[in-house]
C-alpha cells in the first residue's frame, strides 16, 4: 500500500513537470515563471520553501527536546516574522524594484542595485557554496523516514529523490516547482494535523500527554518542575536565537525571496500575505508543538546514541502504516519543494550572474537556458554525493547543517537587501562589508569555534547572530562610505512613485 501511494505520488510530480514545459521556453520563464503567478501558488511555494525534513526531523526534534512545548514560539515565529512580516515589508518592493533593475536573481539585483559586477559575482558564489550544507540536509532527513517506514537503503533514497526532483525541474521550470508546490502543501498541512492528532491521542490525549510532559524532569536542563510544560521553557536565550534564525532568516534567503520577483500583481501579494501566514502557522507550528512532547517517548528514544534526529521518527514509528505512509510522503513532500527551490536559484544564479558575461560571452537565451538546466544535474548530483559521504561517515546534526547555511545567506545578504529597498544612501561597501561578515562569520564557526564566545559556538546562535549584527553594520559603513550617484539612485527608486490604476475594491479613489 505504502509503495502504491509512492508511486502514484512520483507519476503526479513527472506529470505536472511535463505538462508545464510551455512555460519555460526562455529564462524568465524557468527562472520566474513569467512573473505571473498568482497568489495560491506563490504562498504555497514560499511555505513549502521554507519548511522541509530539516524542520520536521531536525529542528522540531532537537529543539522540542531541548525548550519542551515552549519550542512552539519557532512556529510562531516562523508565521509572523518569517511569514507575515516578510510579505508585508519586502513583498511588493522586491517585486517592483527587482522588474524596474531587469534582474531576475538576487545577485543580479545586487549587480544593478550598486552598479557592481563584483559584488554580483561574490553573491553568486555565497550562494552556490552554502546551498549545498542545506540541500545535504534534506536527505539526511528523509534518510531517517524512509529506513523507519520501508528498512531500504538510504542511498536507493537519495538517488530517487534526486532523480525526480531532476525530472520535474529540468522539464517544467518554476511553473512546474510552484503547481508542485502547491500539491506538496496540501499534503504537508493535511499531514501534520493528522500526525498530531494520532500521536497525542497514542499518549491518552492532549491533556494527558501535556500533564505527562509537566511531571518529566532533567537535571542537566534544569532543576524546576513542569519545566518541559512551561510557556518559555528552560532555556529562554537559546531559544530566542532559535526563532531569529528560523525566522528572520527567511528575509535573505535568494530560493525564498526570489518567490517575491514572481508575484502577478497586488491582489496576489495581499492574498498571498495571508495564505502564507497561515500555511506557516499550521505546518512550522504545528512540527514544534509535536516535537515539544518528544520526551514523552523518552523510554525508547537514546539521543547519546542515535543523536536528535531519531526523536521524530521513534515517535512515528508506532503508527499505522496508513499514517507511516502519510508521514513519508508528507516530508517528501516538503524536502522535494525545498530542494527544487534550492536547485533554481542556485543554478539560475551560477547561469545568469557567475558564467555569463564573465566566463562565457555573448550567451544567448537558448544557452543561458541549456546552462540553467544542466547546472540543475550538476547541483542535485553533488549534493546527492556529499549526502552519502555525509551518510556513510561521521553524521552531523541536520539543524546545525542548516544553521550554518542559513546563517552565512541570510547573515551576508538580509541587511543589505533590506536597506536597498528602502534606503537610497545604502552603499556598495556596505554590500561588502555584510557579505564578508557574513560568510566569514559561520565559516570560522565551522572551522575553528572555539576562537568564538561560548555563546556564539552554536552554529544556530552564530547565525542568528550574523543576521541582527548585519542590520547594524550597513547603515553604520553606509554613513561613513561613498553612496552612489544621485541621479542613479532616483531613477531605481523611481519605480515606487509611478502611478497606477486599480478598481475600487482594491482601493478608494479619492
Amino acid at each position: 500500500m505504502k509503495v502504491v501511494i509512492l508511486l502514484v505520488y512520483f507519476a503526479v510530480l513527472i506529470g505536472i513537470g511535463l505538462y508545464c514545459r510551455k512555460h519555460a521556453t526562455d529564462v524568465n520563464g524557468f527562472v520566474l515563471g513569467g512573473r505571473s503567478v498568482g497568489p495560491w501558488l506563490t504562498s504555497f511555494a514560499y511555505g513549502t520553501s521554507y519548511f522541509s525534513a530539516v524542520v520536521f526531523v531536525g529542528y522540531a526534534g532537537q529543539f522540542g527536546w531541548k525548550y519542551g512545548i515552549s519550542a512552539t514560539w519557532a512556529g510562531i515565529g516562523n508565521a509572523i516574522i518569517g511569514s507575515l512580516l516578510a510579505w508585508v515589508v519586502l513583498g511588493r518592493r522586491t517585486r517592483i524594484m527587482t522588474q524596474h533593475l531587469d534582474s531576475a536573481t538576487m545577485p543580479q539585483f545586487f549587480g544593478e542595485r550598486f552598479q557592481s559586477r563584483p559584488l554580483k559575482i561574490m553573491a553568486s558564489v555565497i550562494i552556490f557554496i552554502f546551498l549545498i550544507p542545506y540541500t545535504a540536509s534534506l536527505y539526511n532527513g528523509l534518510s531517517r523516514l524512509f529506513g523507519m517506514a520501508f528498512d531500504i537503503d538510504y542511498s536507493i533514497c537519495i538517488i530517487i529523490m534526486a532523480v525526480l526532483t531532476a525530472i520535474y525541474v529540468i522539464a517544467g521550470g518554476y511553473m512546474a516547482t510552484a503547481i508542485n508546490d502547491f500539491i506538496q502543501g496540501i499534503i504537508m498541512l493535511f499531514g501534520i494535523v493528522t500526525i498530531i492528532v494520532a500521536v497525542l491521542k497514542s499518549k491518552g490525549g492532549f491533556m494527558a500527554a501535556y500533564e505527562g510532559l509537566a511531571m518529566i524532569t532533567d537535571e542537566t536542563v534544569s532543576s524546576a518542575p513542569g519545566v518541559f510544560a512551561s510557556f518559555f521553557g528552560p532555556d529562554p536565550l537559546n531559544l530566542f536565537f532559535v526563532v531569529i534564525l528560523t525566522s528572520l532568516g527567511t528575509w535573505g534567503l535568494p530560493q525564498m525571496v526570489q518567490k517575491f520577483y514572481a508575484i502577478k500583481d497586488e491582489a496576489a501579494i495581499q492574498k498571498g500575505t495571508i495564505i502564507s501566514t497561515l500555511f506557516a502557522l499550521v505546518v512550522a507550528g504545528g512540527c514544534y508543538f509535536l516535537g515539544g512532547f518528544g520526551r514523552l517517548f523518552s523510554d525508547q528514544i537514546d539521543v547519546a546514541a542515535n543523536g536528535y534526529d531519531s526523536i521524530i521518527p521513534t515517535m512515528l514509528q508506532n503508527l499505522s502504516p496508513a499514517l507511516i505512509a502519510l508521514v513519508v510522503i508528507l516530508v517528501l513532500s516538503a524536502s522535494m519543494s525545498t530542494l527544487s527551490s534550492l536547485v533554481i536559484a542556485s543554478s539560475s544564479t551560477l547561469t545568469i550572474d557567475f558564467l555569463k558575461d564573465n566566463f562565457i560571452k555573448n550567451m544567448s537565451e537558448k544557452k543561458q537556458l541549456r546552462m540553467i538546466r544542466v547546472l540543475v544535474v550538476v547541483f542535485i548530483a553533488i549534493s546527492a554525493i556529499l549526502a552519502l559521504i555525509q551518510y556513510k561517515s561521521s553524521v552531523t546534526f541536520i539543524a546545525q547543517l542548516m544553521g550554518i547555511s542559513w546563517g552565512a545567506l541570510a547573515g551576508s545578504f538580509l541587511a543589505p537587501f533590506l536597506y536597498s529597498l528602502y534606503w537610497k544612501k545604502t552603499t556598495k561597501a556596505a554590500c561588502w562589508v555584510s557579505f564578508f561578515f557574513g560568510s566569514g562569520l559561520m565559516i570560522v564557526n565551522m572551522v575553528a569555534p572555539q576562537l568564538l564566545p561560548a555563546i556564539m559556538r552554536s552554529p544556530i546562535n552564530c547565525g542568528a547572530i550574523a543576521m541582527l549584527a548585519g542590520l547594524v553594520i550597513v547603515p553604520v559603513v553606509s554613513l561613513i562610505t561613498p553612496k552612489l550617484d544621485d541621479k542613479f539612485l532616483d531613477e531605481a527608486f523611481s519605480c515606487y512613485d509611478k502611478d497606477t490604476t486599480v478598481a475600487q475594491k482594491t482601493a478608494l479613489g479619492k
